[in-house]
């Protein structure tokens, strides 16, 4: 393999990477004014004309972002995830595969992170099937970081396909279709948009 097309699919990689990373902030916590106005300077994503989804929902996203103010995001992001006891959506593995919170695809979840080597960070009071750690769980996947080695193509795809791509879609429908949601759809149409993606990409991918 050429250097040239090593550097590419590095490239590729990298933007994987920040796109689920993205994905995991927008989930965690309400954008501050510096992500809003670093998401909506951020370079295009590149495609043919008509945009492809996925550089549309990036466009949105950009879009939504150069008019949101913070305390209007916090607002939003306050009725969606945590509400008066409740927020609007739940963004837990285990209640959408099964209807119930710390149910067996959490368990599953935890072996697996176990086997990676990672673990809920102490003081953290989400349970590790949220969405958002999900999301940067495959971006230590694929890029690594000082404590955690990147991991084959085959590991990610095998992450993927047991832990997100299950129940992607239905949150992703969820949270567009939450009342208080405005800035959050175009989140849900991003993430739906590219986790398809992903699960194409993977699916062309010949097995080991």
């Amino acid at each position: 393999m050429s250097a040239v097309l090593e550097l590419r699919i590095a490239e590729e990689d990298l933007a994987r990477a920040g796109l689920y990373g993205l994905l995991a902030r927008l989930l965690y916590a309400a954008p501050d004014d510096a992500l809003l106005a670093a998401i909506a300077a951020a370079d295009e994503i590149v495609s043919a004309e008509p945009p492809s989804p996925l550089a549309a929902a990036w466009q949105g996203l950009q879009v939504a972002s150069s008019m949101l103010e913070t305390g209007a995001a916090a607002e939003e992001y306050h009725s969606l995830f945590i509400g008066l006891g409740q927020g609007e959506v739940t963004p837990y593995l285990s209640w959408h595969l099964t209807g119930f919170l710390m149910e067996e695809p959490l368990a599953r979840l935890r072996e697996d992170l176990a086997g990676l080597g990672l673990a809920r960070r102490a003081g953290v009071g989400e349970p590790e099937d949220h969405m958002a750690a999900l999301c940067e769980c495959m971006r230590l996947l694929i890029a690594g970081d000082a404590e955690v080695a990147a991991q084959p193509l085959a590991r990610q795809r095998a992450f993927f396909r047991q832990h997100l791509q299950p129940w992607h879609a239905g949150f992703a429908a969820q949270l567009a279709a939450a009342p208080s949601a405005r800035y959050y759809r175009a989140v849900a149409r991003l993430l739906e948009t590219f986790l398809d993606v992903e699960a194409q990409a993977f699916d062309m991918v010949n097995e080991p």
